[in-house]
């Protein structure tokens, strides 16, 4: 990205316009904030997960950040440089119904298989859980599997035990309770 100067070079921003929902403005206003906090260039899972306990200090929040953590690191390298930051918070300010699912899928989808198993959505919904820190850990388990079982039978449409993007997608488009269920907070309208 070049230096870590206080602006953008034009054609990293002209790129950033295309790819992202943000204007000029906003994008070396972002850039400038993303370098005073992260003078680097990027930041790490650990840098990562501090500024999420700092949204969230009544709970734990680090599993649901290493979650949130891998699906802005688009290229896995384990850093979050200003295009990923900056692309991830574009698609989950500003983007399209789809693009919000396609982010919370990304989230969902840990293992990157493009599907979601029952395993995988418990670990995600047990992580944001903990984020409010009001659920005990053995408490919550079987409230947490109900909720499970009860979006796979909406959104799991061929039955196969495991949910594909179009699936979670077709189904969160429409029914705004699975939204709820989720705990994913997007404007689906």
């Amino acid at each position: 990205m070049g230096t870590h100067g206080s602006r953008l070079k034009p054609e990293t921003v002209a790129d950033l316009t295309k790819q992202t929902a943000f204007t000029e403005q906003e994008i070396q206003q972002w850039y400038q904030d993303f370098i005073k906090d992260w003078p680097k260039g990027f930041l790490n899972l650990d840098e990562f997960e501090q500024m999420y306990m700092g949204f969230f200090p009544k709970g734990d929040a680090s599993k649901f950040a290493r979650h949130v953590f891998r699906a802005f690191d688009l290229n896995g390298d384990g850093h979050v440089d200003f295009r990923e930051f900056l692309c991830g918070f574009s698609a989950t300010l500003r983007g399209t119904v789809v693009q919000k699912l396609k982010w919370a899928f990304s989230i969902y989808d840990i293992d990157k298989n493009g599907f979601i198993s029952k395993s995988e959505m418990k670990d995600i919904v047990s992580a944001i859980h903990k984020i409010s820190g009001t659920l005990s850990e053995n408490g919550s388990d079987q409230a947490i599997q109900q909720k499970i079982d009860q979006v796979f039978q909406q959104m799991d449409e061929n039955h196969d035990e495991r949910i594909s993007l179009q699936e979670f997608i077709n189904s969160a488009s429409t029914d705004r309770s699975l939204i709820n269920m989720l705990e994913l907070d997007y404007d689906t309208k």
